[in-house]
């Protein structure tokens, strides 16, 4: 199978990559919507409950300082390092992921390249002005008060830069997405369930205009019957000699 990847990619004018969850759980960090994921024992926090309310925006910030003791020890792993060669070569054009982890930029690969369509959970933003402010300053002010803090510039609602349950996906990644998608003719689907819509929609997409589709996931997914080629393995072992990095 995975000769046949290695194949696919080689023969292929432009790639293009979308990741999900299954990649960086090989870097450590836990898959939530998985069976004794956060989610299984604590519901997540809808978008409207945290405008509205000053103690669920604290106790979202509690949560939130809690989980990244996990994800800020992550490094790529290498199924992230085989994508960034991949970038890098020219291969890929895009990165499509519902990932929120940053581990796609640390891993090399070009902002631009990369296209984040439920946030990024490395930093905050001011739902009012769009400030960026850094977690560090944030956990300084909710420490120090117990008060989920607001904007330093407009007294605005502060938020992690993620999409979270009841909030409008980004419009301007939804459309490099989907530019992205009709631009490819493979697209290589890596660590998703896809089942989360509309996200999931974009293989189906590819498929439809024309493009191989390629599924990579240690589990099966919704969409393998669809697609061209389907590998149930781990992510790295897998990519790893495509790209030659071992």
């Amino acid at each position: 199978m995975s000769k046949e990847l290695k194949r696919a990619i080689e023969e292929a004018y432009r790639v293009v990559v979308f990741t999900g969850a299954g990649i960086s759980t090989e870097s450590g960090i836990p898959d939530f919507r998985s069976p004794g994921g956060l989610w299984t024992k604590m519901a997540p926090i809808d978008f409207q409950d945290f405008v509205r309310s000053p103690d669920i925006r604290a106790e979202a910030w509690r949560r939130k300082f809690e989980i990244d003791r996990t994800i800020a020890q992550a490094e790529p792993n290498k199924g992230h390092m085989a994508i960034a060669k991949l970038v890098d070569e020219g291969k890929v054009s895009h990165v499509i992921t519902q990932n929120i982890d940053n581990l796609h930029q640390n891993s090399g690969i070009p902002a631009e390249k990369i296209i984040e369509l439920h946030g990024n959970g490395t930093y905050a933003k001011c739902l009012d002005c769009g400030e960026r402010h850094e977690l560090s300053w944030v956990r300084e002010m909710f420490e120090t008060s117990g008060l989920a803090p607001d904007c330093r510039s407009c007294g605005g609602i502060v938020k992690s830069a993620t999409i979270s349950f009841g909030q409008a996906m980004p419009e301007e990644e939804m459309n490099r997405a989907h530019e992205a998608t009709l631009g490819c003719d493979l697209f290589l689907a890596i660590g998703s369930s896809l089942q989360v819509y509309p996200a999931a929609g974009f293989p189906i997409l590819a498929k439809r205009n024309g493009a191989m589709l390629v599924i990579l996931n240690r589990e099966p997914t919704e969409l393998d019957q669809i697609a061209d080629l389907v590998i149930h393995d781990e992510i790295g072992a897998t990519l790893a000699p495509i790209a030659m990095l071992n």
